[in-house]
């Protein structure tokens, strides 16, 4: 009878964990409607720009891209005759739908062992450590939100081939992104002093 009770438990405690999953904002627009929903996201978000100089809107676009800010996010399903399927597209997951590999670099070469895709803290921290790294790489500014995700996509490798070149697709995607980030810098502009005061601050006065 213990055993079975503290099945039940485990199995709840498994149920409340899964259904406390941060859901897509409901205005993903508006940089400030996302951080005044989730406080915490501003504070990874803010961390992260500490931590590798990568402005918050850059980021927060390529996120927006890739998977509408949906911890789960996954690639579709490849199937052979249409019917039987054989795995994933490709093994990108989570918020930044970083790959396998790629997230296994920024791991070890981050010391965040622990690290994982579907944590919005993790995720933010990624694609923040990627800005930075194709600054390094490529010589891309990190407020070049076009050629960041270029790099985003391609992989900087692929950049350096100009694997994007004859993507007119990606251009336009990489263009839409950079148009995401320039709003979401200005209307950062316009609420970063109010997200920067106290909980109680922003509960009297928000």
């Amino acid at each position: 009878m213990k055993v079975f009770f503290f099945v039940c438990s485990m199995v709840a405690s498994l149920t409340l964990l899964v259904g406390c999953a941060t859901p897509p904002p409901k205005n993903p627009e508006n940089i400030c409607d996302i951080f005044r929903e989730n406080h915490d996201w501003y504070e990874a978000a803010k961390a992260m720009n500490e931590r590798w100089g990568t402005p918050i809107q850059v980021p927060m676009a390529i996120m927006y891209q890739e998977s509408g800010f949906k911890h789960n996010a996954k690639q579709p399903m490849r199937y052979f005759l249409g019917i039987i399927p054989t795995g994933r597209v490709s093994s990108a997951y989570g918020y930044s739908q970083a790959q396998d590999d790629t997230w296994r670099d920024y791991q070890r070469e981050t010391g965040h062992r622990g690290a994982e895709r579907d944590d919005f803290d993790d995720a933010i921290d990624f694609i923040g450590w990627y800005v930075f790294k194709t600054n390094q790489l490529n010589g891309i500014s990190k407020w070049d939100a076009y050629k960041q995700y270029l790099n985003y996509h391609e992989g900087w490798g692929g950049y350096q081939r100009g694997t994007y070149r004859d993507k007119k697709w990606l251009l336009r995607v990489a263009q839409q992104v950079n148009q995401r980030a320039s709003r979401y810098r200005a209307q950062f502009h316009e609420c970063k002093d109010e997200l920067n005061h106290g909980w109680l601050y922003r509960l009297l006065f928000g």
